[in-house]
């Protein structure tokens, strides 16, 4: 890894930390950075794990001393994500390093549109019902453990639909990240899926990025990070399909 790569790993850490806490998505820009530096794809997002478990745990802190606490509220949706991450995880870690790379591009695009379309909280909206709450956050934490990108705006999806408002929404999703990224790492990390020294780098700017982003979520700052977040996905989405 040269030092030019090392300083663009360190400063796509620090903005992916900010979009995954305000928004959702970071992970659009870092596996791609990775695999830009070098890292073969499914080890970018194994190591990319490492700077998900920073940003989260410094986001979900950051959160609590801004008086935010989503984590009673996050209790029911948990295990049915837990289950569905540890599924994804061992499934995509049997996947060829061309065969995520080419999967992960194309799934890049629909997760654009949901930044795009970023839902609103309902007011006064009705609670799922127990069987749906399952099924949804199974899904979500399949998705999630397979590919941690995207999981942000699914699950932000999920929570202001259900009616939860945007604050608590991001708070829930940090914690619900967090746990997810807790099953899911140890799998990539016994299947010999992370590079050390990049997965490092790009952590402590995840890291930034978190306590960053959760100032940002509370005091309302998203339109200028998700419109930077489309950009960035859709020219890295074309590169990794091998469109350019």
């Amino acid at each position: 890894m040269t030092w030019w790569e090392a300083v663009l790993l360190a400063i796509g850490g620090l903005a992916a930390g900010v979009i995954n806490t305000v928004a959702g998505g970071g992970s659009m820009l870092t596996v791609p950075l990775l695999v830009l530096a070098g890292v073969p794809g499914n080890d970018a997002n194994g190591s990319n794990r490492l700077g998900i478990l920073t940003s989260t745990l410094t986001a979900a802190w950051s959160f609590r001393r801004l008086g935010v606490d989503g984590l009673s509220r996050s209790l029911p949706v948990l295990a049915p994500t837990l289950v569905g991450s540890l599924i994804g995880s061992l499934t995509v870690s049997r996947l060829s390093d061309g065969a995520f790379e080419v999967v992960f591009g194309v799934l890049m695009l629909p997760l654009v549109v949901l930044t795009v379309r970023k839902p609103k909280a309902r007011e006064g909206a009705t609670a799922w019902p127990m069987w749906l709450t399952v099924l949804v956050f199974g899904l979500i934490g399949v998705f999630g453990g397979a590919f941690q990108a995207g999981i942000g705006l699914v699950l932000l999806a999920a929570l202001t639909r259900a009616g939860f408002d945007l604050v608590t929404a991001n708070n829930i999703k940090v914690i619900v990240s967090l746990t997810v990224t807790l099953v899911a790492l140890p799998v990539f990390l016994f299947s010999g899926r992370i590079v050390w020294l990049p997965a490092i780098v790009l952590a402590i700017g995840f890291m930034a990025g978190g306590w960053a982003g959760a100032q940002m979520a509370v005091r309302g700052g998203e339109r200028v990070i998700r419109a930077f977040m489309v950009v960035a996905a859709i020219a890295l989405s074309g590169r990794l399909i091998g469109l350019y």
